[in-house]
């Protein structure tokens, strides 16, 4: 088999790489004078399972575009399989019509990403696990539970730990997180005036005295999780956490997160972090690459891939 990557999270790629022992494909993928992207494989892989590794985060069109042309450039290369890794998968907000006369985009990126060759697509903690149907080729949805669970017995006493939904949509996740390590459940109520923002109405549990941790699979803005964190606090929660799948962690988001009341915030490596993020005091990387690389290496030898969300 073979390992390739695009620009999104060259990093990722290569500890993917590392725990599967094997180097990436030698892949060109640059950008004529307009701006459009040129990709060339230069291997041969006339007959081998590829695994193309590229998350839509952001630029998302741009990333996006680097995926479809390389995964075309394999089919057109007579690669035998062509799995699309995306450890990030933009649009899934997109999952429906919100409202007259809008689009469901996560519909129309899974059209994209089969028609442009790939036949299996393996991913990480959709938004919506609805989106698994979205597609018309085999697609594994691979969850951080379990990465987050090893992380939060290492360094947390879970006698006094609360799992923290930040909304209703995001029980479930939550409620999975608590069940492996034994901890109560509590949720916050609430409201959306208006897109991208958020104001807690309630806290749905007793959190007095607990160390919360806060659950979720995307961060953008911010703004949830702070209010979250903030309401929790002021119901008499001991400190607050969070554990969020993917930092998005747009324009002054980490700035935000840094000088706000959360004691830490802790992402996956499934989007590559900015400097910005980088440098923040209270934000932490986890990394998925054995998660990832286990999943490919499962695919590759069509072994099972469910018992890795055990």
């Amino acid at each position: 088999m073979k390992l390739v990557t695009g620009n999104s999270n060259r990093p990722l790629a290569e500890s993917v790489a590392k725990y599967l022992e094997l180097p990436l494909t030698d892949c060109e993928v640059k950008r004529f004078a307009d701006n459009e992207i040129f990709v060339e494989i230069q291997e041969n892989v006339r007959g081998e399972d590829v695994f193309v590794l590229q998350s839509t985060s952001y630029p998302a069109n741009d990333n996006l575009m680097e995926l479809l042309i390389i995964c075309d450039a394999l089919k057109r290369s007579s690669a035998r399989r062509i799995t699309a890794v995306i450890p990030y998968f933009g649009y899934a907000r997109q999952d429906r019509k919100s409202a007259s006369r809008t689009p469901i985009s996560a519909k129309l990126v899974a059209n994209l990403i089969t028609e442009a060759g790939a036949n299996r697509v393996l991913t990480l903690d959709l938004h919506a696990e609805q989106i698994q149907g979205f597609f018309d080729i085999p697609t594994d949805n691979l969850f951080s539970a379990p990465v987050m669970v090893r992380d939060i017995r290492d360094r947390h006493d879970l006698e006094k730990v609360m799992i923290v939904s930040p909304d209703v949509g995001g029980v479930k996740r939550a409620r999975n997180v608590a069940s492996r390590i034994g901890a109560n459940l509590a949720i916050v109520d609430k409201r959306r005036p208006r897109a991208g923002v958020s104001e807690v109405m309630n806290i749905i549990g007793d959190v007095e005295g607990q160390t919360c941790i806060l659950i979720d699979d995307i961060i953008d803005s911010g703004g949830t999780l702070i209010n979250a964190a903030e309401a929790l606090l002021n119901a008499g929660a001991k400190d607050v956490s969070a554990y969020i799948t993917h930092g998005v962690l747009s324009e002054n988001a980490s700035a935000r997160i840094a000088a706000s009341k959360l004691n830490e915030l802790v992402v996956t490596d499934s989007i590559l972090a900015t400097p910005e993020v980088s440098s923040a005091p209270n934000i932490r990387k986890l990394s998925i690459a054995s998660l990832i690389g286990e999943a490919v290496a499962r695919t590759a030898s069509e072994q099972s891939v469910s018992s890795l969300l055990d």
